[in-house]
């Protein structure tokens, strides 16, 4: 395979399973000594990771980027995705480009003023990384043959046309009309895009292959491309990237299999604006605990501990927890209560020069008042990886070492009064009540097993043995597209399968 050669994995439709594949091809081709590195061009998602930017400092992408590029094993940067969209509500989105914000837009105002530096920002960025690495995957976005978006389609489309990829659909056969929409997507497919098709894949099958023999010939007959596999629905464990990810209802849980009565749960509000809720995973993979995402109206007095996440606009969920009698509950509840990010500055007695994130007239607003923080917003951004030695107290207490991650927030937080910091100079803790800027927290092992260990004995139950380490996500994605697609046949199709490896 030359140098800088593209394959680009689309849908026909939302989550068809193309962050999962796209990961399982990064890990495979590292693991094959190939130099491979994700892209997507543009991404939608409260999910941030941090990453290196162009200029060496450092910026957002979409967590499955991030991911990808873990599977890949190789350095996240702001060119893996250029153009970020982080939903704010109300029809309106903050614009990240090359990892820096450049301001809020509607959808209309967006692809009026801003859609030709979003794509010119995507092909430099493509082409830097074409520059470095032997193999990019891409990661399309959507579906990709809507007439209605066809006209500015960055993930799909554009990223077909100037990468010169060799596209894989994919088509979920889970939810139904798999070859229906399939068909569909190659007949609808706008030229730059369809002419470059080389294959197609089903994913989240249940049962015997054999079974859909007839129908993966039919459509190879009708549409002149090859089915290149059938993919079991096998989750390997990879971080959500949108809220569409949370439980509907009431609880995940991990894959043990404890009992209810042996379990404690961690309530988690699920917010209207909620972002970065990856954070909590860690958490629900452990035994016996189970994650409760919650309405803002629901009652939270049978958890054993609360968790409130990342928010993309803590002004406006603040109202609606507020309205809601949230912060009531909050307050009588007496196990220990973590905040992360936004969920921090919920936790605070107020927050100052709020204007920037949406009330208009910068003035004070009132937190929930469980510790002795304030925040003052300004457009300054702090965006960084992190490592914080521990001071284990409150709903860490007993934890030690030092905990990695990463801060992406605007506003900072000070104390109003004498306070612990346990994670760094702008965390507080107080009692049974922590707040960190720290997203990953519980990625930390020895800071989950601290939690986890006051979470139990809160609750007065022994914690469940721990079980054989679980398989590693990123092996386990190559393994399912290695066992189930015919990689060979898609690497040959992208080079006439020629290969320096």
């Amino acid at each position: 395979m030359s140098g800088a050669d593209t394959i680009l994995v689309v849908g026909t439709a939302s989550h068809v399973g193309k962050s999962a594949v796209c990961a399982g091809l990064c890990r495979l081709l590292a693991d094959r000594g190939y130099d491979v590195a994700p892209f997507k061009a543009q991404n939608m998602s409260n999910n941030a990771r941090v990453a290196v930017t162009p200029s060496g400092s450092w910026g957002e992408i979409g967590v499955s980027q991030y991911v990808q590029a873990r599977a890949a094993r190789v350095p996240a940067t702001t060119d893996m995705n250029p153009v970020l969209l982080k939903p704010r509500g109300e029809g309106e989105s903050q614009v990240i480009v090359d990892g820096e914000p450049i301001g809020h837009r509607s959808a209309a105002a967006y692809y009026e003023e801003g859609w030709e530096t979003a794509v010119s920002a995507a092909e430099a960025a493509h082409a830097r990384l074409a520059s470095e690495y032997d193999v990019i995957v891409a990661e399309g976005a959507g579906g990709a043959a809507e007439p209605n978006l066809a006209h500015r389609d960055l993930a799909n489309r554009e990223t077909a046309r100037f990468a010169d990829a060799a596209v894989l659909v994919l088509a979920d056969i889970e939810r139904g009309g798999a070859f229906a929409s399939l068909y569909g997507t190659l007949e609808l497919a706008p030229a730059e895009l369809r002419e470059r098709v080389v294959g197609a894949a089903i994913t989240k099958f249940r049962g015997d292959r054999d079974v859909l023999a007839p129908a993966l010939d039919d459509i190879e007959a009708r549409t002149g491309v090859p089915i290149l596999g059938v993919l079991p629905y096998d989750d390997p464990g990879l971080p959500e990237e949108d809220s569409v990810g949370l439980p509907d209802g009431v609880e995940t849980v991990g894959a043990d299999e404890v009992p209810d009565s042996r379990s404690v749960h961690v309530a988690v509000p699920r917010l209207p604006r909620i972002s970065n809720f990856t954070d909590l995973e860690p958490l629900a993979r452990e035994p016996g605990v189970r994650i409760r995402y919650v309405d803002p109206d629901d009652p939270i007095e049978t958890a054993d501990a609360v968790v409130l996440p990342g928010t993309k606009n803590t002004v406006d969920d603040l109202r609606t927890l507020r309205a809601a009698g949230f912060g009531d509950r909050l307050a009588a509840f007496d196990g220990p209560i973590v905040g992360i990010c936004g969920g921090y500055q919920l936790l605070g007695e107020r927050l100052t020069n709020a204007h920037v994130e949406g009330t208009g007239d910068g003035r004070t607003l009132a937190g929930f008042g469980l510790l002795p923080v304030e925040t003052r917003f300004s457009r300054a951004k702090r965006v960084e990886r992190v490592s914080y030695a521990v001071d284990g107290v409150g709903p860490l207490a007993g934890a030690a070492g030092r905990a990695s991650g990463y801060e992406i927030h605007a506003g900072e937080t000070r104390a109003t009064e004498s306070v612990a910091r346990p994670i760094g100079p702008q965390s507080a803790a107080s009692g049974r009540v922590l707040g960190t800027y720290l997203h990953g927290l519980f990625e930390n092992r020895f800071v989950r097993e601290a939690f986890c260990e006051r979470v139990f004995g809160r609750a007065g139950t022994e914690p469940p043995a721990r079980g054989p380490e679980r398989v590693n996500p990123y092996d386990a994605a190559a393994t399912l597209v290695e066992t189930h697609l015919d990689v060979e046949a898609l690497l040959a199709s992208v080079s006439a399968g020629t290969s320096s490896h």
